[in-house]
């Protein structure tokens, strides 16, 4: 899959970069994609939620009145979930919402993610975008240059450019991530995939690599 690569102007350069097919191509299977959100998102959840049981809350534990002889119902403390005040009967206790899935399935999950950007022409290859200090205001006259300033947008990296991520910080729909810590969430909440030219590189190597 041929893509052009464009300049920060959105103009194009004239070059253009392989997208492998083994990753941009391939029949998308949406049920690993699920599987990959659900386990992102379970990830998130912290799992502090917490309540007291009637051996946790305030109270006394003295029974309040005599088993027999009162003509009313059997009662026995104050910590009694039945009454206010008393403890929770089977409530939510901290635990993790994390589950396992095999490295095979989080690739699949994430080249299924791609295959669906690639065919929905989501896809922007730009030159590798340099910055001296970090300015919001270049970025975003580059999304506006590139047609994506409307869309959320993902700038995929294959370094860490600490200039460039503080100037996406502060725009509510552009984000930047790392080629190597993109996960299928991130690919699959965005609605275009903002490359630069060595990223798009690295795929074509990889995939040469292992072929």
């Amino acid at each position: 899959m041929q893509v052009d690569v464009l300049n920060i102007k959105g103009q194009k350069t004239g070059r253009t970069v392989e997208l492998p097919a083994e990753i941009f191509g391939i029949e998308p299977n949406d049920h690993v994609i699920y599987l990959a959100v659900k386990q992102y998102l379970a990830q998130q959840r912290q799992g502090t939620h917490k309540v007291k049981t009637r051996a946790e809350v305030h109270g006394a534990s003295r029974k309040l009145h005599k088993q027999k002889g009162t003509g009313g119902a059997r009662k026995g403390n104050i910590r009694n979930p039945l009454y206010k005040g008393g403890g929770t009967i089977f409530g939510p206790k901290p635990h993790a919402y994390d589950f396992k899935l095999n490295r095979k399935v989080k690739d699949l999950a994430k080249m299924s993610a791609l295959s669906h950007k690639a065919k929905d022409n989501a896809i922007v290859v730009v030159e590798d975008i340099t910055m001296e200090v970090p300015k919001t205001k270049q970025v975003a006259e580059i999304m506006g240059n590139l047609k994506v300033a409307d869309k959320k947008a993902l700038i995929v990296l294959p370094e860490y450019n600490d200039n460039l991520y503080l100037s996406t910080r502060n725009i509510p729909n552009v984000a930047s991530s790392l080629l190597a810590d993109v996960n299928t969430y991130d690919i699959m909440n965005a609605d275009v995939l903002v490359i630069t030219e060595n990223t798009a590189k690295i795929f074509a190597e990889e995939e040469g690599a292992t072929a």
